[in-house]
């Protein structure tokens, strides 16, 4: 089976897709895309959209994670990443969702502002990537790329606050779905893939530490994605961080 993945190096749906395909026992070949840059080459490679992930697999290109998890149940449907049960698959299919539409967004913000301010921690979120150039002068070169993505991301000092203000009420939202049993059970699915990835991204975060580490949501990513590559120390104003929750 012919797979290609197109990823931006650091990038959480990127990663949930390419667990996905672990998952699934499907060999891939992947292609490291510089942001910005990344829009020409995926529209030269026939997507329609110029977001990552981005999946060629059987003749077919599939953009996005969730369109992607429906596309790799469908071409290899066993081991499965949606439940048969019609219940328990509305229940993982509104993780998913909530993983993709609201979780994701806020943290890629928070690392994009953190990048405006320092790019060389956005090296360590390439360890490992062939970028076609080396690693440190893509990063030593690409401050107008990185000005570009965050005003893209709108990685604004409001919009900052505002997903640290909002960070603690979606951290109970991944706790209770592993509460409820949607995710965290014996068996991965979407709903899994998609949010622990967000969680291993803001575990990179040293700032967010403090307000993930206590939660079950820190286990969900450390079982997931252990190794997320990445590195940001702290940057964020201490004014602006919410309270880490109670014990």
């Amino acid at each position: 089976m012919a797979a290609r993945l197109f990823v931006i190096p650091g990038s959480h749906p990127a990663t949930t897709a390419a667990l996905m395909l672990d998952f699934k026992g499907i060999a891939f070949d992947r292609t490291d895309l510089i942001p910005v840059v990344s829009k020409g080459v995926l529209r030269a490679a026939g997507f329609p959209r110029v977001t990552v992930p981005a999946l060629k697999i059987e003749g077919e290109r599939v953009q996005g994670s969730r369109e992607i998890s429906r596309a790799l149940d469908r071409i290899k449907p066993d081991p499965p990443l949606f439940p048969a049960d019609p219940t328990e698959r509305a229940a993982v299919e509104d993780a998913e969702r909530f993983g993709d539409e609201e979780l994701q967004h806020p943290i890629r913000q928070l690392l994009w502002w953190g990048f405006k301010r320092d790019k060389d921690n956005l090296r360590s979120y390439s360890d490992g990537a062939h970028l076609g150039i080396p690693v440190g002068l893509a990063v030593k070169t690409g401050g107008p790329l990185v000005a570009l993505s965050a005003r893209l991301n709108e990685a604004t000092d409001a919009n900052a606050r505002a997903a640290l203000i909002a960070l603690p009420h979606l951290l109970d939202r991944v706790d209770a779905y592993i509460a409820d049993g949607t995710i965290g059970g014996a068996e991965p699915n979407a709903a899994d893939f998609q949010i622990a990835t967000s969680i291993g991204l803001a575990l990179t975060l040293d700032d967010l530490v403090p307000l993930i580490e206590p939660r079950p949501a820190a286990d969900l990513a450390r079982r997931y994605v252990p190794n997320y590559p990445g590195h940001t120390p702290p940057i964020l104003p201490p004014a602006w961080l919410p309270e880490p929750a109670a014990g």
